[in-house]
């Protein structure tokens, strides 16, 4: 809806207003590490034997042997810890992280520099770390890593092959040159990652809220089978009760006593009748339970709207002539995405909603239009993913929710379960239009006679 170009709320009674903006989940298990560094010390075993048997550069290899024993003995010290068997915390991570990038900093010093092609692998420690640390520690390690770059690109004797690139060609320059492609490719790993932790955070936050959200209208629609059942277990002690309250009466000499008796009959005989009304059929009395008729489910919607002075919110059920409105399941996630549809538009609509309700013999769609500024450009081709907002802190609210982007996120998950087809548009003119088709056979409840 019009909403839409700014943001879905979570529909009444959500709990999207008490969320913050997610970050990343900055969780990673110490037995991650342990393999992590395992791949990170086979690479650099790869470094030495290309660098020795492919490339034949000189290079001191004691040193470089002891550096990889070293990571080696950390990586087994930590797999003999208690860290291998919980989640690591940030300052773990970051520690952990800062070692693989000292380390193998030096070793691609002892093996050439900047110029070893291996020194590509110093973006392997600064992923990980943009994935699994949050923000400020991620761009510490990158900033690190610059370092290393930077040291890498330090005096070091040239390699064999250098006098083949050309006389006129500057040595220096020309590890300057890898060092600063090493420091872009650093800056954009962790950019990227950061990015990618956060959109998956934001994304598993948006999908725990739809479970929790589904969860609630389900559990609030159970309650109608939970006091059918109660009606039933409670039958026989308040019928026990009645009979006993019947004979103290009858036998009762005129007095407190008897009055008290004689109330205790009619206190029974009403909690009996009330509990043969929570006992009825659901498809027979009570419009809460399974099934409700089309008008039901548009009056529920529409209802909380239809009193507001400035806006009026109108409702349209049509058909094909002489085809009977079908009964629909009574699916609580439905009216809640329908309901947060209609919300959505109230914030944003100048002074109509209509609500419309077609159905033919195969399909049954329901399409919320408003009269507001319609969806954005920029917003549009987004819609149905989470945190698409241009609403900041609820400007522009009727209802006073403030827009987050989940709600319609919620919505269209909700919906898509359910088995329909959403789509969005403008208006030729202005205002938004949001459409959701189902086939009958996936929300219509067959009649009595079908059963």
């Amino acid at each position: 809806m019009s909403a839409l170009p700014g943001a879905i709320s979570a529909g009444r009674g959500a709990p999207e207003t008490a969320l913050a903006r997610p970050g990343p989940s900055h969780r990673i298990n110490g037995r991650t590490l342990i393999v992590l560094r395992g791949i990170l010390i086979l690479g650099q075993i790869q470094i030495v034997l290309v660098t020795w048997l492919v490339l034949k550069w000189p290079f001191n290899y004691g040193p470089c042997a002891a550096l990889i024993g070293v990571s080696a003995a950390a990586n087994l010290i930590m797999a003999l810890s208690p860290l291998a068997r919980r989640q690591a915390r940030p300052w773990e991570v970051t520690a952990q992280l800062v070692f693989d990038i000292i380390q193998l900093t030096i070793l691609l010093f002892l093996t050439g520099g900047v110029v070893n092609p291996f020194a590509l692998m110093l973006i392997f420690p600064i992923s990980v770390g943009g994935n699994a640390l949050p923000s400020r520690h991620a761009i510490g390690l990158c900033v690190l890593g610059v370092i290393a770059a930077l040291v890498l690109a330090m005096e070091a004797a040239a390699p064999p092959w250098f006098h083949s690139v050309g006389p006129g060609t500057d040595y220096a320059v020309y590890r300057l040159s890898r060092s600063m492609a090493l420091i872009v490719a650093l800056a954009f790993a962790t950019t990227y990652a950061i990015w990618s932790s956060s959109q998956g955070a934001r994304r598993e936050l948006a999908l725990h809220l739809t479970e929790t959200v589904l969860a609630r209208e389900q559990r609030l629609s159970a309650l109608g089978a939970l006091s059918a059942a109660m009606a039933h277990e409670m039958g026989t002690p308040l019928a026990t009760i009645a009979i006993v309250a019947t004979e103290m009466a009858r036998e009762a000499p005129e007095g407190p006593l008897r009055d008290d008796a004689v109330l205790m009959v009619e206190q029974a005989r009403r909690c009996r009748d009330i509990l043969r009304r929570l006992a009825e059929e659901p498809e027979r009395q009570d419009a809460l339970h399974e099934r409700m008729s089309l008008l039901q489910f548009v009056r529920e919607i529409v209802e909380p709207y239809a009193k507001s002075p400035n806006i009026r919110v109108e409702a349209v059920v049509s058909g094909p002539p002489g085809m009977a409105a079908p009964d629909l399941w009574r699916r609580p996630e439905i009216i809640h995405a329908i309901s947060t549809m209609v919300e959505n538009a109230f914030d944003f609509a100048r002074g109509e909603i209509l609500l419309t309700v077609r159905f033919d013999a195969e399909y049954l769609s329901v399409e919320v239009r408003d009269d507001g500024p319609g969806f954005s450009a920029a917003i549009l081709p987004k819609l149905g993913e989470p945190y698409v907002t241009s609403r900041p802190d609820g400007q522009g609210s009727r209802t006073g929710h403030i827009g987050m982007g989940l709600g319609l996120y919620i919505a269209k998950t909700l919906l898509e379960r359910s088995g329909a087809r959403l789509t969005f548009a403008n208006g030729s003119q202005h205002g938004a239009i949001i459409t959701a088709r189902w086939r009958r056979s996936r929300i219509e409840a067959p009649s009595a006679s079908d059963r």
